[in-house]
């Protein structure tokens, strides 16, 4: 175990919380510490894709992570971080208000029919990538699978849960709930719990322009597909295009693997970096928005800067993935990736503009460069950014715009006032803040930022858990005993205590 500082974790957006108007305002009063052990957890993206179909085609397989930490308290009182040998931590399918439940994927994709030819792996009949099931397809252990501890991260990980959005009632949801448990590790007692969205969609789909007479099947001399499913029609209609643009023979080499050709960090589970057939050519970022985004038909763009162009290609204009509180505030993808273009690298970042340094000067790493908490969270009243081709809220303090107007790479500003950054050359999703405890864990996670607008929104109940209401994490109590803080400003981003009647000094508190 291990030692926590002073207030729980809220990191990243504290006090200048995007769309404030949907948060509790804490007159609720937030829950004690349950058995004295608070389990927090998050999925690591907010969304995660995978093909509806893969005879033809597949850009991502079933995949899912969900990242968990356990806090304990010792004998004094103090909360501290718990590890594998303190306790086993599992993930098990749980109903959410309406009665949706998804504990089995077999049955519900063609997936296991193509893995093979896909990805080279042979596998049994539910299993994932990374050999992990889903609760009830675990042929050797039904029920609640274990998640493993990772010592350089000092979290508990389940990474590549294959989980579809179709629950066990055959319905859509592409927001499904699992509940995290931890385990006394002597007795296997259930010590703590919480359920968490493990986010799915197959609403990656490309049919929107490539089903037969649409405008990406229209060029001469290509034989359109006809099949009766336009998913598979669009696939077909692609790679045919593929064929006669890149003289290649895709569609007699089905099903084909996008990243077999086109890096991706996404499939690159060891992050090995390009290898065989993907040296030499550009990534799967680069090629889709590099050769998207510069298209027009009758002179205007057919993809407009703005989220409906994302949601063609990305979770979607039914999933809505891009649902906390920065799409609360008024801001869509755009404000934080840039656009297209700057998306698939065709710019060279801005010094600054890659997340370690070491890139600046050119084009964007996918899954690597890419916006960050303190590019529009850039100090506090006292210390923030400011100057022209800034964009800025109402109150000056927050920028809504996480790169300067005019940079058409949109590299992400850097902030001198560190208060609501994340680690150095660190991602939010990887970043760890107050006590050690994960950001997204007390913030939610990416593009799922609490509080969802939509308070009955299945992504709220984590917080409301831990805290009585949603938003981020602002209440100590969720893992600080009632009582046992002295006054401090060493709580999360240098906050005092919260709700604490020793702030309290001739009616100002």
């Amino acid at each position: 175990m291990r030692n926590l500082t002073c207030l729980v974790i809220v990191s990243a957006f504290f006090v200048c919380a995007c769309g404030g108007s949907n948060e509790g305002t804490g007159t609720v009063t937030p829950p004690p510490p349950t058995a004295s052990t608070v389990v927090l957890a998050a999925n690591d993206l907010g969304m995660h894709c995978m093909d509806r179909e893969f005879s033809i085609f597949s850009i991502l397989p079933p995949f899912n992570v969900v990242n968990a930490q356990v806090i304990g308290h010792d004998a004094n009182g103090s909360p501290v971080l718990l590890d594998e040998v303190d306790v086993d931590v599992r993930y098990g399918a749980v109903a959410d208000a309406l009665g949706s439940i998804n504990s089995y994927s077999i049955g519900k994709t063609d997936f296991w029919s193509y893995a093979n030819s896909l990805f080279g792996a042979s596998l049994v009949n539910g299993e994932g990538l990374t050999g992990l099931f889903m609760p009830a397809d675990d042929p050797l252990n039904r029920g609640a699978q274990p998640m493993a501890y990772i010592l350089a991260s000092d979290w508990f990980k389940a990474d590549g849960i294959p989980i579809t959005p179709t629950d066990d009632g055959n319905s859509s949801n592409p927001y499904p709930l699992m509940e995290v448990t931890a385990h006394n590790k002597q007795t296997g007692q259930q010590i703590g719990s919480l359920k968490v969205v493990v986010p799915v969609a197959t609403e990656t789909e490309c049919r929107g322009c490539h089903v037969t007479g649409g405008i990406g099947s229209t060029r001469g001399g290509i034989a359109w597909a006809n099949d009766a499913d336009t998913e598979v029609q669009s696939k077909k209609n692609i790679l045919r295009l593929h064929d006669a643009l890149q003289s290649t023979n895709l569609q007699n080499s089905t099903p084909v693997l996008c990243a077999g050709c086109h890096y991706s960090p996404a499939l690159d589970l060891n992050g090995a970096g390009p290898s065989g057939n993907q040296i030499g050519n550009p990534t799967f970022s680069r090629v889709m928005h590099g050769y998207h985004g510069p298209l027009q038909n009758a002179g205007q763009p057919i993809f407009p800067a703005n989220i409906s162009s994302c949601y063609e290609c990305h979770p979607g204009q039914v999933t809505q993935c891009q649902r906390g509180a920065m799409k609360t505030g008024g801001m869509d993808c755009i404000d934080c990736h840039g656009g297209m273009l700057a998306v698939g690298g065709e710019y060279n970042l801005l010094a600054g503009g890659s997340i370690d340094g070491t890139n600046d000067g050119n084009p964007r790493r996918p899954w690597k460069d890419l916006p960050r908490c303190q590019s529009c969270h850039t100090g506090d009243a006292v210390s923030h950014l400011s100057g022209a081709g800034l964009v800025s809220d109402a109150s000056g303090i927050r920028l809504t715009q996480a790169y300067s107007t005019g940079d058409n790479s949109a590299s992400p500003l850097l902030a001198a006032n560190k208060r609501f950054a994340e680690q150095d050359n660190t991602l939010y999703r990887f970043s760890k803040g107050h006590g050690g405890v994960r950001c997204e864990n007390c913030h939610g996670s990416t593009h799922a930022e609490w509080p969802i607008a939509d308070d009955a929104a299945n992504d709220n109940v984590a917080a409301k858990t831990l805290q009585g209401y949603s938003g981020k994490i602002i209440e100590c109590t969720v893992c600080h005993t009632q009582g046992s803080l002295q006054l401090t400003t060493n709580g999360p981003h240098g906050l005092h205590n919260v709700n604490d009647s020793g702030w309290l000094d001739e009616n100002h508190g």
